[in-house]
């Protein structure tokens, strides 16, 4: 059984025994608990496997070598490792409808929370723009014949069409555009090691030949410039929490979910890499930013191996898994947007949603904004629209991730100074606080190596287009940071001892399984589709 109580001090009694209620922080939210823990895991999954993967990959792979771009995934999947055991603790216990803009506000400062917040929302489109672009690029494999802007209004109209479904079916197709992704995969890992074994029609063995011959294509400079694609394209993982606030058991749905979500990033990432390393030449012209038909390298390795067949399914899952990550785009933009008016810190319009759990005021500006910027593609190269929007993106996940570690220092800090004992927390991180401090480090000074590189570019003399290219997010983060102090004043930082840990609380006592249901009642793809749990 669960209840909501929200008391006009903000405080909260101890639930009696069998129930679940818990105090909104901000406002009462509209959205409703209909997700489990498959979507959890599917939709925050999703988020991630998309162009940064899929093409950002070429362009990686061009501009730092094959040891570079391994290198690259590896240390964002630890940071995302990191960031997640944070979303486990505080997603449990605060699912809030914006989770980490409202996390920040409320454990390290308001202002934090407010440029938080308008810069994830301002990442939100920005990722529907260049996923747009995407499919351009995708379909660009089979045919040139149709027009850039027709691609772009077709499926800015299919991603729209996805977020307005209830969120019931938007997450089933989630679901099902995840679990696409995870069988492929495993496909292109066992087929790529047989091409580099030389058990393809064309060509002989290649091993390690491209790591042996060009590690760094540009050292570590080139090594350097390559993280922000890596960060872009593992963002997304963090979406976790947002989704928290949608599921009907976030106790159970939240551990499961984030306790998996690294493992499987690693294997996309980075075993997915490793195959692109061993069968792709960094200097192949087709590659995604290169002078040719600028293809995913993964694509690319099938069709020089012979065997066109392969190369046309990888471009489909390329295609789906596109699609999917902009509608997923929708869906945080409008949560984001949704917990900015909780807090005061947005228009009310984006505080309602409708009957069926749809925000859909905050829908409506997301997807207008985002399918508006899409249309850049039109006049201008897909790999440079790639680049700009994914080092503005990667700017902004990096100060997201960064802000996440901080608030889970500060909440068990805050903890501990009221005397509250960590054994009373609903899930516990086994490596705090390691994992936050690492994160915290690593996001930290991951953006003041962008700065390096905005103002010396990879390949380029220092100049004023380059560095606002690459580094407008930080400026647009303190602009926003800086309206915000003059708004809240007050302290820097929050006073530990005086916020309140039972505001936007849930509580867990007793509770049985919310998401346990008849074996008759599961659907086709609970039966069918295994990996998602």
């Amino acid at each position: 059984m669960e209840k909501d109580n929200q008391e006009k001090a903000g405080k909260s009694s101890p639930p009696e025994s069998g129930e679940v209620h818990d105090i909104d922080y901000g406002a009462e939210t509209e959205l409703h608990r209909t997700l489990g823990t498959r979507h959890l895991t599917m939709i925050a999954l999703g988020s991630s496997i998309g162009m940064g993967l899929w093409l950002g990959s070429g362009t990686s792979l061009i501009d730092g070598g094959p040891a570079a771009l391994f290198l690259g995934y590896l240390l964002s999947g630890t940071m995302i490792w990191a960031v997640s055991q944070s979303i486990g603790e505080m997603a449990v216990m605060y699912p809030l409808p914006s989770a980490f803009v409202q996390w920040s506000s409320k454990f390290v400062d308001p202002s934090v929370g407010f440029a938080l917040g308008w810069a994830y929302w301002f990442s939100y489109w920005i990722t529907i723009a260049n996923e747009l672009q995407g499919v351009v690029t995708v379909l660009s494999f089979w045919t040139s014949k149709v027009p850039t802007a027709a691609w772009i209004s077709i499926f800015l109209v299919v991603i729209v069409f996805i977020n307005v479904w209830a969120v019931k079916y938007f997450a089933e197709v989630e679901v099902a555009a995840s679990s696409i992704k995870f069988s492929w995969i495993i496909v292109v890992i066992i087929s790529l090691i047989v091409v580099s074994a030389g058990g393809a029609p064309d060509g002989g063995p290649i091993g390690f030949r491209y790591w042996n011959s060009m590690p760094f294509t540009n050292g570590f400079k080139g090594f350097l410039s390559i993280m922000p694609t890596c960060i872009f394209a593992m963002s997304g993982s963090e979406n976790a929490g947002l989704v928290a606030a949608e599921t009907a058991n976030p106790r159970r749905a939240v551990p499961r979910a984030v306790g998996s979500i690294w493992i499987r990033l690693s294997l996309f990432y980075i075993l997915g890499a490793l195959m692109v390393t061993i069968t792709v030449s960094p200097e192949d012209p087709n590659l995604f930013g290169g002078s040719g038909t600028n293809a995913s390298p993964f694509v690319i390795a099938y069709r020089n191996a012979g065997i066109p067949a392969m190369a046309d399914i990888m471009n489909a899952v390329i295609f789906i898994s596109v699609l999917s990550t902009g509608s997923i785009s929708g869906y945080g933009g409008s949560r984001t947007l949704m917990g900015l008016s909780h807090l005061g810190m947005a228009p009310k319009i984006f505080s309602k949603a409708d009957k069926h759990g749809r925000p859909l005021a905050g829908l409506a500006a997301t997807l207008i904004i985002g399918g508006g910027l899409a249309y850049l593609n039109v006049s201008t190269s897909g790999a440079t629209v790639f680049s700009w929007l994914s080092n503005l993106t990667s700017l902004f996940t990096l100060f997201g991730w960064g802000m996440i570690c901080l608030s889970h220092l500060r909440m068990r800090h805050a903890w501990k100074i009221q005397g509250r004992d960590p054994a009373d927390l609903p899930w516990k991180s086994g490596v705090y606080p390691y994992a936050p401090i690492w994160g915290l480090f690593w996001c930290i000074l991951l953006i003041i190596v962008e700065f390096y590189l905005s103002v010396w570019p990879l390949g380029g003399s220092p100049n004023a287009k380059t560095f606002f290219a690459n580094y407008v997010s930080v400026p647009a983060i303190i602009v926003a940071y800086i309206v915000g102090r003059l708004y809240y004043r007050g302290p820097w930082w929050v006073d530990a001892a005086t916020v309140d840990l039972d505001a936007g609380r849930r509580f867990y006592h007793d509770v049985q399984d919310e998401e346990a249901k008849p074996a008759s009642s599961k659907s086709l793809w609970q039966k069918l589709a295994f990996i998602t749990e």
